[in-house]
């Protein structure tokens, strides 16, 4: 292992250790952004329900999901005159919509009809128009070279296309149990190859941080194991990302997998409801273990590729769609609304006879979020989203 090497091992391990080997806490001024991206395409529709519809009901005879009914802990409950929530983040989304600090966008997406899962994720990833094509930096990488100074971290296996473009950003699985990946010998012998070089600093802080934060997600497993919270899944993970995001970093990005559901996706019981309820229960364990204070310099964006088609097929589930639906969480997020530009929905109003139109665009309205966020420069914003044209939705 040369020192190139060793230096990209410790960035991808060690999460505060910067360029130049200097360990640094986050500015507390400023604000905390996570993307969370749900890989393989969610069904919003059997999220953010349209109950108002009767198209809904005759579109999907068996998944769709009960009319808000007194008594029934099946039916959505209902947000708006419209629109409802699945009962399978009832307990946990319901007390963030109360507080208003939960709002969701329908219609969203990319104007990319491939319908590719890969092709459509890094369009998204990389936040350049779709006629560009370029994804040699990701939009997250460009956010967190224009604001600078704000540590970004990835909770991914491997650094993910969205943080591309910036330098060494650290990343962190979050699969595995915990474990430092040097024990002592080896750090000591790692540390040793640098001894008296211009790089010693910065390895023995870096390795010195890997164990420090490993001991850290390890306490945390042994205490969520005691049945304060919810510890499988995503639940799991959202305190692990809130105890390494609380001080250290203020740029986060995770991604989430399971959401192609083509068979026997369920209704208020089954694959999907489950896939809901556990990232519910992650999203709300890492709002409970920041505490309030840092919730409300938070905000939490779910998205995904795509949606599904609005008819359920043969199967019992839905294939590949267009647009989606959104989540924007966070303590001073303007909430409990439905947010952007909707239409009646019906057989006329869907793209191709077959799923939502997007009508609001997700390179506009992630522009328009981070442009009140970070008060970014028209030119700084162009950056991160070329072209794109900001839509300011009043959501933080």
């Amino acid at each position: 292992m040369d020192r190139r090497q060793f230096l990209f091992t410790l960035a991808a391990t060690v999460p505060a250790l910067t360029l130049g080997g200097k360990v640094f806490a986050a500015p507390t001024s400023s604000p905390r952004f996570l993307l969370v991206f749900l890989r393989g395409g969610y069904d919003a529709n059997n999220l953010l329900v349209p109950y108002a519809s009767d198209f809904y009901y005759e579109s999907r005879p068996s998944i769709a999901l009960a009319k808000p009914t007194d008594g029934d802990p099946k039916s959505v409950r209902a947000l708006d005159a419209h629109w409802g929530l699945t009962p399978a983040v009832a307990q946990t989304m319901g007390p963030l919509w109360d507080k208003k600090q939960l709002a969701f966008i329908p219609f969203a997406g990319t104007d990319d009809l491939s319908r590719s899962h890969f092709e459509t994720q890094d369009n998204i990833e990389a936040g350049e128009p779709s006629d560009a094509r370029q994804y040699g930096s990701g939009f997250m990488g460009r956010l967190s070279g224009v604001l600078r100074g704000v540590p970004p971290i990835a909770f991914t296996d491997a650094l993910p296309l969205s943080f591309r473009g910036t330098g060494d950003v650290p990343n962190i699985s979050l699969k595995g149990d915990g474990k430092a990946v040097f024990d002592d010998r080896q750090s000591k012998i790692l540390a040793s190859m640098y001894e008296g070089t211009p790089l010693q600093a910065a390895a023995t802080e870096g390795l010195q941080l890997r164990q420090q934060v490993a001991q850290d997600l390890q306490t945390e497993m042994v205490a969520a194991s005691r049945g304060a919270v919810n510890a499988r899944g995503f639940a799991q993970q959202g305190q692990r990302m809130a105890t390494l995001m609380k001080d250290r970093f203020r740029l986060g990005f995770v991604d989430v997998g399971g959401w192609d559901t083509h068979v026997n996706q369920g209704g208020a019981d089954g694959q999907l409801a489950n896939n809901l309820d556990n990232l519910s229960q992650g999203l709300s364990a890492f709002a409970d273990e920041l505490g309030p204070t840092e919730w409300n310099n938070t905000v939490v964006v779910v998205v995904s590729e795509f949606g599904r088609t609005f008819r359920e097929n043969g199967n019992k589930g839905t294939d590949h769609g267009h647009g989606t639906t959104y989540w924007v969480l966070g303590g001073k997020v303007r909430g409990g609304r439905v947010a952007g530009e909707q239409v009646a929905i019906n057989a006329g109003s869907l793209l191709q006879n077959r799923d939502y139109p997007v009508l609001n665009n997700y390179r506009d309205v992630l522009g328009g979020l981070m442009k009140r966020m970070y008060g970014l420069s028209d030119a700084d914003l162009g950056t991160v989203f070329p072209r794109a044209k900001p839509r300011d939705l009043q959501l933080v």
